[in-house]
């Protein structure tokens, strides 16, 4: 039959796909399963990071020796790397003892190395040079032999003043003669007395030409010795000017060389012109100030001399006025022309408390700005200590006030300090 029984009308048909509600329900116990694999996973994870570093503190510390677990106070200390609390460090310290001594005032200056004779040879008369008797750079004393003219010329010359000399002499002995009988002869009225007078004048005359022949007779000399040049002064000769050979004449520019003394020598360099009063008055009165000499890095001492004089004038466009200080220099350790560092000492300032310089510290440790020094306590603890500076004399430093003698302060490791911190000293100093 074509119509379906009322049961069947009823009855849905089937089908393969489930219900809304059984898909749900599988969807949430798969997201449910997916958490719990992922939790699972990161617990996993953890433990296998976490294991390495349980094991180290176990032991007593990252590469430390065994604590025995928990039980000493030193387990954590090896584990976490920190000793407790801060005030437990001990802070190694290098240390000094404020003491008695002088402290030097020197004014820092930069100057010139000035020779105090520079020469340069001229030759005094014309010729051939035939030698040349130095070396160049060679070291010379005074009066040393330099080069050597050709002298025949001025030989020549001096023979032939001394031939005139002695013509005249001969000539003024004869007049002298006549001179003599005519003033005979005039007694007898023999001869007359013009004749007389005349021949007085004549004496005279030959007796002058004597005089100039003596005179360019000298002179002749002078020229032959010119032919030997010597040295003016003592000192060391620069590059030769001149070879042997070549015709020189007087008045050269350059010269035959130059000759400069090298001991003593000199150093000259300006100073604020506040500090003249003060040196003019310890000069004035006898006091000789020391001068030492630096290179150009200021670290290495060249020489040490003293404080010659003063310029007659301050140099109005700076400020300043010239020093001249004198060295020795038996070394040869100042060039001239050389720049160097200078300190003049300007006083010393005797029985003063003094510490290195490296002990002073700036800061407001106790919240006011001060100067301050860590002091070692007899338990080994440090105290801030403030302080009152003086002059500074290089690396030490004087003190008015805020220490006694034989205080220990810090000089080095101070920067890991506080007040009230435990140092432990050098064996030396402890």
């Amino acid at each position: 039959m074509d119509t379906l029984s009322e049961q069947e009308r009823e009855t849905p048909p089937s089908s393969s796909e489930p219900p809304p509600a059984r898909t749900s329900k599988r969807r949430l116990v798969l997201i449910i399963i997916g958490l719990a694999v992922l939790t699972l996973a990161f617990f996993v994870v953890r433990g296998l990071h976490h294991r390495p570093q349980r094991a180290a503190f176990q032991r007593g510390g990252f590469g430390g020796p065994p604590r025995g677990g928990f039980g000493p106070p030193g387990g954590f200390r090896g584990g976490f790397g920190r000793a407790g609390s801060e005030a437990d460090e001990v802070v190694s310290v290098a240390v000094a003892r404020a003491a008695l001594g002088d402290i030097v005032i020197r004014l820092p200056a930069l100057g010139t190395v000035t020779p105090i004779a520079t020469v340069t040879v001229q030759t005094q008369i014309s010729g051939y040079l035939q030698t040349v008797g130095f070396t160049e750079g060679q070291l010379v004393s005074k009066g040393q032999f330099l080069a050597q003219i050709d002298p025949r010329p001025y030989q020549a010359a001096l023979d032939q003043a001394k031939g005139n000399l002695a013509r005249d002499e001969a000539q003024l002995a004869d007049d002298q003669l006549d001179l003599k009988r005519y003033a005979d002869l005039i007694k007898q009225d023999a001869v007359s007395g013009q004749q007389l007078d005349t021949q007085k004048y004549l004496v005279a005359q030959y007796a002058g030409t004597v005089e100039s022949d003596k005179a360019a007779v000298e002179a002749a000399a002078v020229n032959l010795a010119y032919c030997h040049i010597v040295s003016p002064i003592s000192g060391r000769v620069g590059l030769r000017e001149v070879d042997a050979g070549n015709y020189v004449t007087p008045n050269e520019a350059s010269g035959l060389v130059v000759v400069t003394q090298l001991q003593p020598i000199t150093v000259i360099f300006p100073i604020a012109e506040d500090y003249v009063p003060g040196l003019q008055q310890r000069l004035a009165a006898g006091a000789t100030l020391e001068v030492d000499a630096y290179d150009h890095n200021n670290s290495k001492q060249l020489a040490t001399g003293k404080l010659l004089t003063l310029d007659n004038e301050i140099d109005p466009t700076t400020g300043t006025v010239k020093l001249r200080a004198q060295f020795d220099n038996k070394g040869n350790t100042l060039f001239p022309n050389q720049f160097v560092n200078i300190q003049l000492v300007e006083t010393v300032l005797q029985h003063q408390l003094v510490i290195p310089d490296s002990a002073v510290r700036r800061g407001a440790p106790n919240g006011v700005l001060s100067t301050f020094v860590y002091i070692v306590n007899p338990n080994h603890t440090v105290s801030v200590r403030p302080v009152a500076l003086g002059e500074i004399d290089g690396d030490n430093v004087a003190v008015k006030s805020g220490l006694d003698v034989g205080d220990l302060v810090v000089t080095e490791g101070a920067d890991r300090l506080r007040d009230g911190a435990r140092v432990s000293l050098p064996s030396r100093n402890s």
